[in-house]
């Protein structure tokens, strides 16, 4: 059915406070009609820059770049927002029609020579044009996007790189729906609670709850969460069911995503050497802080001897825990819990009840963001967002002046995908005169109605980090739109997101929301202390799944276009091969992510750069020890973080931004000693 021009709420800005897209009258119907409508504007208004008669200037051609695609950029960020957190048949067939036209419309951007003759023009006497140091980055920007995109390259090379993106896009689309999919299919359907035996009565009750909403009605479902290691392994006491459970987390996607992987893999490479670069990985890290390949391969090289050498200490004591004389994968992380509770005295269930969702969200999250930065948060039950599970928050800066609203999506649910994340539904921008909208998605289990959700200590601290990254874009300070928020290297963006996580249970902060939700009495005394030693003794196997998947990363993007290339059916043996080359071969701690359902690197924006957690925890790790240690109060401390680092997103050169908050280049000694790997 067609949509009559008037109706579709994307082809006018929104009324709504803060721009915040009119998701009442969001039809799935508007979606196609506002992408045709809005890509059809941009190449015209890119078209007229170019053709412009006038010599080139900052404003007409570098600021109305800026300009241009709204309409675009509207729909984009909410259908791709959709089709993550609430998606269907139809949202995906029309993410499988779009994906691949966007991407030859981005190179249309990105390619066209006239746009690109002025912009070079302009970058050539860049230091001679009275540009402000933001207006400067900005230019850069541009410029060195397009060089990096293929500008420079012959018509010919040009040809095959757009075909080469086209192909890339559909087959991570693809990805993305086979994992969806094979998720789906591999959750354990179980008869009854004895199955179960283990897990605490709410987790219990919420599988109920889950089997009710996917259609089986009186079981049990198991749902898989995105990585390896599913959290019910640390409970569940039957042993048979946790080789079950850990087998269909690592098996999901290998059949059908695995030649996606390969052939992912073999386009990027090609790519990468038409654009003049050994590998994937070397045409990525040439614009992220990292620089080399070098570097990267430094970082990962140094962490994986102390890293195994952990786990192994580890491993030997689940061993002795367990009288066996070597312990299975399946069951790493139930004898890890069986140990913590005898050698430190702490039950991670224990733990849950004084974790309830709203009281960390709001009397911790939400408190340590006032608690550092002097901002407040007001629900808004009359601003409707695109999910009944999904709340509006209204925040104000420490003066009460608006700020923008905040999005959080907590919840699983079968039409969402796995694991946690952050959005921009509006982007901030004082050019456009934008304050920011931005979204949370996280997938805790949903209890039954009128329960409480209860946190594992994991999901209080990815809670936190996801928080920080809607920081990064809620503080965003700057005047154009391509340089706010979170647009950052991809070796960098994590970096405010895990600073975040220190509020966790920073003492203040956490005796204000661990409080038991019947009784409200605070979480003894003693019990976080016990955390911190049994989350050290931990580091070991953190640092090694995690390490694997780094490196399964880097092994995937370093391929060359004109080296050996895995078959199509070869990408297990390939994984092997790479975890055994990096010593990084642990029977007992398989990677973070396997390749069939690697989403990162095969389905988002981390390719060639799964490294960058570890990369950012350098600065982050460094940065806590500077809020610790500076002498300044923790306010003090934490406007100086935003004026400096969070508020500039991408308008200044990243590491600049860390050295003026930390006044020094970033040191390793804080992150080993975190993970306990400094001795």
């Amino acid at each position: 059915m067609s949509v009559p021009v008037t109706s579709n709420p994307f082809f006018e800005p929104s009324d709504l406070p803060y721009e915040l897209p009119p998701f009442a009258r969001i039809r799935h119907d508007h979606y196609l009609p506002a992408f045709e409508r809005g890509m059809a504007d941009q190449l015209a208004e890119v078209a007229a820059i170019g053709a412009c008669a006038e010599p080139a200037t900052f404003e007409n051609t570098v600021e109305a770049v800026e300009r241009s695609g709204a309409l675009l950029g509207r729909v984009r960020r909410v259908f791709f927002n959709k089709a993550a957190s609430d998606t269907d048949e139809e949202i995906q067939a029309l993410e499988g029609e779009i994906a691949p036209r966007l991407a030859a419309h981005d190179d249309a951007l990105l390619l066209d020579a006239a746009l690109f003759a002025r912009l070079d023009a302009l970058f050539a006497q860049r230091e001679r044009l009275g540009l402000d140091a933001e207006q400067l980055r900005l230019l850069e920007r541009h410029h060195t996007r397009r060089v990096r995109a293929g500008a420079r390259l012959a018509p010919e090379q040009q040809r095959r790189l757009r075909e080469l993106n086209t192909e890339i896009a559909t087959r991570s689309t693809e990805f993305r729906k086979n994992l969806r999919a094979a998720t789906a299919a591999a959750a354990l359907v179980l008869d009854s609670a004895e199955d179960l035996a283990g897990l605490p009565e709410d987790q219990i009750a919420a599988a109920a709850e889950n089997a009710n909403a996917l259609g089986h009605e009186g079981k049990f479902v198991l749902s898989l969460k995105n990585f390896t290691n599913q959290t019910e392994l640390a409970a569940l006491a039957d042993p048979v069911l946790r080789e079950r459970l850990l087998a269909a987390s690592l098996g999901r996607g290998a059949d059908t995503n695995g030649p996606i992987a390969v052939a992912l893999a073999t386009l990027r490479a090609e790519r990468a050497a038409l654009l003049g670069y050994p590998s994937h990985a070397a045409w990525e890290v040439a614009d992220r802080t990292a620089g080399t390949t070098d570097a990267v391969e430094d970082l990962l090289s140094r962490l994986v001897a102390p890293a195994v050498s952990n786990a192994e200490r580890e491993g030997a004591a689940l061993a002795r825990a367990a009288g066996v004389t070597e312990i299975r994968a399946a069951d790493w992380q139930y004898y890890s819990e069986r140990v913590r509770r005898e050698r430190f005295d702490l039950d991670a269930a224990a733990l849950r009840p004084y974790l309830e969702l709203e009281t960390v969200l709001h009397d911790g999250v939400f408190h340590a963001a006032g608690l550092v930065y002097g901002i407040t948060f007001t629900e808004r039950p009359d601003l409707v967002a695109y999910h009944p599970d999904a709340r509006v928050f209204e925040v104000h800066d420490a003066d009460g002046s608006p700020l923008g609203l905040y999005i959080g999506d907590f919840h699983a649910r079968e039409s969402k995908r796995g694991g946690a994340w952050m959005e921009s539904l509006v982007t901030q921008s004082h050019l456009l005169g934008h304050k920011p909208v931005v979204v949370n998605n996280l997938n805790i289990a949903k209890p039954p109605a009128g329960e409480p959700a209860l946190l594992t200590w994991s999901e209080v601290t990815t809670l936190f980090h996801e928080f920080g990254h809607a920081l990064h874009g809620l503080f965003s300070d700057v005047r154009y739109p391509l340089l706010a928020g979170t647009q950052v290297p991809r070796d960098f963006v994590e970096f405010p997101s895990q600073v975040n996580e220190v509020w966790a249970d920073w003492p203040e902060v956490l005796a204000h929301y661990a409080r038991h939700h019947v009784t409200g009495e605070p979480m003894p005394v003693e019990l976080p202390a016990r955390l911190r030693e049994a989350e050290n003794f931990g580091a070991g196997f953190r640092m090694v799944e995690h390490q694997a998947a780094a490196v399964l990363d880097w092994a995937w993007h370093t391929l060359a276009a004109d080296g050996d290339t895995p078959g199509e059916g070869d990408a297990e043996a390939f994984e092997a091969a790479a975890l055994e080359r990096w010593g990084l071969a642990v029977a007992a701690i398989p990677p973070r992510y396997r390749t069939g359902y690697f989403a990162h690197i095969f389905s988002s924006g981390y390719a060639a750069g799964y490294y960058g957690y570890r990369w950012a925890e350098v600065l982050d790790a460094d940065t806590v020890r500077w809020f610790r240690e500076n002498g300044k109060t923790i306010r003090e401390s934490g406007e100086i973080f935003r004026r400096e680092l969070l508020g500039k997103g991408g308008s200044v050169d990243p590491m600049e931004a860390f050295r003026a908050v930390v006044g020094r280049d970033a040191e390793i000694g804080p992150l080993l000693a975190r993970h306990g790997l400094d001795g």
